[in-house]
């Protein structure tokens, strides 16, 4: 069973081999910190953290980067408007980050490297591509020139000749930044300093970085030169991918990842997500409605590099299914020291884990995973259906064991959680609640009225091995008492 990815690169579907044999190391572009996260933020998160658990799951030993963006136009713009430092707002929202993601189950990355800590990385990257001769000083900034290297284009399959029509369309002559590139087409790696903005020293003058040679510096200095696995949001191909694919590798002359995926836009409500349309949803103001858990749920049942549209018709159906998962993930709570299962049996391979593996070899196919975690899940409440009804089940012990151990294993491994202390059990082989007696009643007065007797003798012996004895009273009522 041989993991394939979808690999933006040569848009088609390869086997996955590592540089290193059972390693991988692998790059997510993450947030840039001026604000709280959205539902785009929470899709991407949350698809690559269980691209990582699957990963480590199948034995790989995964080293899992993300970056924080804390330099940017928009950092700047809000920390104006709130009159405080660039510092103090990305300090506040990537603190409210690791709160988001916490609720959402997110394990944290190995490292969390900051545009800001990497200056000297930076300014190293801008000096080597000036001396190979990919980008040239201006008026304080320092630019890189795309013609310069050839294969620009390559990840998003963009052609130069389209871009310069686009690019020609939009030179202002008024603009500035515009009027020191030497080719529309060049983008910014270092930009001068601007009166109030921070800036640091640099041999091109005070300044900051550009955007994108922030990525490519991270990846360089916390991973290397070449990496496995590089990943995002497919709003990133072009031109923030693109770019630092530009960048690196018309540095070091090696390919900067070996598979580039992305994952799919959210809408909502089937528009794009937006401030000026009125449906930005953050992630505090979704978990205020649903359970996180359902939430995760609800993000891996599409395909991961499929649009997703965020809708409370669905969350809501979703919620639905999440209460089916937890009651098969409950059926071990309730009933395992019933059934004298092992603590420390081991999950042996079976056929829902060789399906479950089968499918997400399939570029990461969770959805076609959680088909097999829903068929264990409606097995195991079924089984505890007849355990109400019947006072015991039919099926070996050890094979609801193994079952339900299944399950337990594979939920894990997408994030998919209960917390058993806080469960309230159903039903356990000798306890039954208030609520349940009262159906079972309710079902042998019906059983009863169709003269179907022996039901109705059926539902009171196993009451009776309940220790819940009924009294039939005039006027079809039926008592009850424990004995």
């Amino acid at each position: 069973m041989t993991l394939k990815l979808y690999n933006t690169l040569t848009s088609s579907l390869e086997t996955f081999k590592p540089l290193v044999a059972e390693q991988v190391l692998m790059y997510c572009c993450g947030i840039t910190v001026y604000d709280y996260c959205h539902l785009g933020h929470a899709r991407t998160c949350l698809v690559w953290d269980v691209v990582r658990r699957y990963l480590q799951w199948r034995g790989y030993q995964v080293r899992y980067v993300q970056n924080f963006t804390d330099i940017d136009d928009k950092i700047l713009k809000r920390a104006k408007v709130e009159g405080v430092s660039m510092e103090e707002v990305s300090e506040l929202y990537i603190k409210a980050y690791f709160e988001d993601m916490d609720r959402l189950g997110i394990q944290r990355a190995d490292s969390y490297p900051r545009a800001t800590h990497t200056l000297d990385g930076i300014k190293r990257l801008v000096w080597e591509l000036e001396e190979k001769g990919y980008a040239y000083p201006s008026g304080g900034d320092v630019y890189y020139a795309v013609r310069k290297f050839s294969e620009y284009g390559k990840l998003s399959k963009r052609k130069l000749e389209d871009l310069q029509a686009g690019a020609s369309g939009r030179v202002d002559a008024s603009d500035s930044e515009a009027q020191k590139k030497a080719d529309p087409l060049d983008f910014a790696l270092w930009k001068a300093a601007k009166e109030g903005e921070p800036a640091w020293e640099s041999r091109w003058g005070l300044g900051r970085p550009g955007w994108h040679i922030e990525c490519s510096a991270m990846v360089r200095e916390e991973l290397g030169e070449t990496i496995d696995i590089h990943v995002g949001g497919s709003d990133l191909i072009f031109p923030h991918h693109e770019n630092e694919i530009a960048q690196s590798e018309a540095v070091t002359g090696k390919p900067l990842s070996s598979y580039w995926l992305h994952n799919g836009m959210v809408k909502v409500d089937g528009e794009k997500m937006s401030k000026s349309l009125g449906n930005f949803i953050t992630i505090r103001q979704l978990l205020e409605k649903y359970d996180p858990m359902a939430v995760r749920l609800f993000i891996l049942q599409a395909h991961y590099r499929k649009p997703i549209d965020f809708t409370d018709e669905a969350l809501d159906g979703t919620s639905k299914g999440w209460q089916t998962l937890t009651e098969g993930l409950l059926f071990g709570y309730q009933y395992g020291s019933n059934l004298d299962w092992s603590i420390d049996t081991v999950v042996v391979n079976n056929k829902y884990k060789e399906q479950f593996i089968e499918l997400i070899n399939d570029d990461f196919n969770f959805t076609g995973g959680l088909a097999v975690i829903f068929e264990l899940a409606k097995l195991l409440r079924k089984e505890s259906n007849i355990i109400i009804h019947q006072g015991q089940s039919e099926t070996d012990p050890q094979q609801l064991e193994q079952q339900w151990k299944t399950l337990l294993e594979l939920t894990g491994v997408l994030g998919l959680f209960i917390d058993p202390n806080q469960a309230q059990p159903i039903l356990t082989l000798d306890e039954i609640s208030e609520l349940e007696i009262e159906g079972l009643i309710q079902e042998r007065l019906a059983a009863r009225k169709a003269k179907n007797y022996a039901e109705g003798d059926r539902i009171r012996d196993l009451l009776k091995s309940k220790g819940v004895s009924l009294i039939d009273q005039s006027g079809g009522v039926t008592k009850w008492h424990r004995d």
